[in-house]
């Protein structure tokens, strides 16, 4: 862990941390335990476990409190007395799951919770956790190639999802300078942007070894060779957050109303090298398949969602794969940027080679731990 004197303001900080059980929040609650500045790490969520306790050291405590962000009252009680608050917590559905209308409750009126809490309680720092998907692609499916922050791209934002973390965005960058109550001071935020993000716990890679081993050990793929798209290990992911946050204190003219894109040394921009790579690391039966045709997994949409609309409510199918996530699976969208570098000294904490092993050595354990709770079935 890199020396954190050099941040050191003579106070021992409060950091409050939304969603910090979820697969982001709960890396970054482990990187601030290991912070000599902070003295305490509240987690806040809805399905608070007490897992995250154990990254508590002899110099940080980690409080874990339950509750929803759509719970204005409750969310004050669990603010007061915080330094600097970073917000992961958010509803993360790509295959229509969850209604519109409940992903915009909890991601857009559940971040205006947030910053009202911040400036009732004189909170003065927030770090916002959004994602790629809040700029596109769009639904013209036009692609961005070798991007940056200051890119300019327009359209209607493809995936539901999308479209609530970018108008929580919206929110949190004309929250920045508002004043807060009691103390005169002013809010200051930024916004983190991870793209595809893998490591511990990423339960889609751990589906994806399942899957194809009923394949007979082959992993297919969605996108076209030629596709890129930015993927990030969620160690530095949420590396680049504590950074963000220490340094929205003590450079906020920087730092305030910015918005970050998250990036590290993974080698390929081809989303099904990194997923194959990290799968065979950890499994060296699983073979590179092919590509499934766009048309293909098109008709098979629309073929499911007629079965759908036939069924209901009789029989509620699994979730499958949507026309917005085809889209925005198969269209490049890749940035290269080093502004997190340029503005708050960001480098990745974690090489490729260390995130690679940290994620198969997980990956090893959670599908053993699958097996050994699958019931035995009797011989007939």
């Amino acid at each position: 862990m890199r020396d954190s004197a050099q941040f050191s303001m003579g106070k021992a900080l409060v950091y409050l941390v939304t969603g910090g059980c979820g697969f982001i929040g709960e890396h970054i609650v482990e990187l601030l335990c290991k912070q000599d500045y902070v003295s305490e790490v509240r987690v806040f969520d809805s399905v608070a476990g007490e897992e995250v306790k154990k990254f508590a050291t002899a110099t940080t405590c980690v409080t874990v409190m339950k509750g929803d962000i759509r719970d204005y009252d409750l969310l004050l009680s669990a603010m007061r007395g915080v330094h600097v608050v970073i917000h992961t917590a958010a509803i993360v559905d790509y295959t229509d799951t969850v209604p519109f209308r409940e992903m915009k409750a909890v991601n857009v009126a559940g971040t205006e919770n947030v910053l009202t809490a911040c400036c009732t309680l004189s909170v003065p720092y927030v770090v916002y956790t959004s994602s790629i998907a809040a700029v596109g692609p769009n639904t013209r499916q036009e692609p961005m190639l070798r991007g940056t922050e200051d890119t300019k791209y327009s359209g209607e934002v493809e995936l539901p999802y999308g479209k609530t973390k970018a108008m929580a965005e919206k929110l949190v960058l004309e929250a920045n300078g508002k004043e807060v109550q009691n103390n005169g001071g002013k809010l200051a935020t930024c916004i983190i942007c991870p793209n595809t993000v893998y490591g511990e716990k990423h339960l889609v890679l751990k589906n994806l070894h399942t899957s194809a081993k009923a394949k007979g050990g082959v992993l297919n793929y969605l996108e076209p060779e030629d596709t890129e798209r930015n993927c990030t290990y969620v160690g530095n992911v949420a590396w680049m957050h504590v950074l963000a946050a220490r340094n929205l204190q003590l450079k906020p003219d920087i730092l305030a109303g910015q918005v970050y894109y998250s990036y590290d040394d993974t080698p390929t921009r081809k989303g099904f090298l990194v997923r194959y790579q990290l799968l065979s690391g950890m499994d060296p039966s699983i073979r590179l398949g092919s590509r499934i045709p766009y048309w293909k997994l098109w008709l098979q949409i629309y073929f499911y969602r007629i079965i759908r609309i036939l069924l209901y409510p009789f029989w509620k199918p699994q979730p499958f794969l949507n026309l917005p996530l085809l889209n925005t699976v198969t269209t490049t969208f890749f940035y290269e940027t080093d502004k997190a570098f340029r503005h708050f000294g960001y480098t990745p904490l974690y090489s490729w080679g260390e995130s690679k092993r940290r994620t198969t050595e997980w990956l090893k354990a959670a599908t053993k731990n699958s097996r050994s709770h699958q019931p035995h079935r009797k011989e007939t």
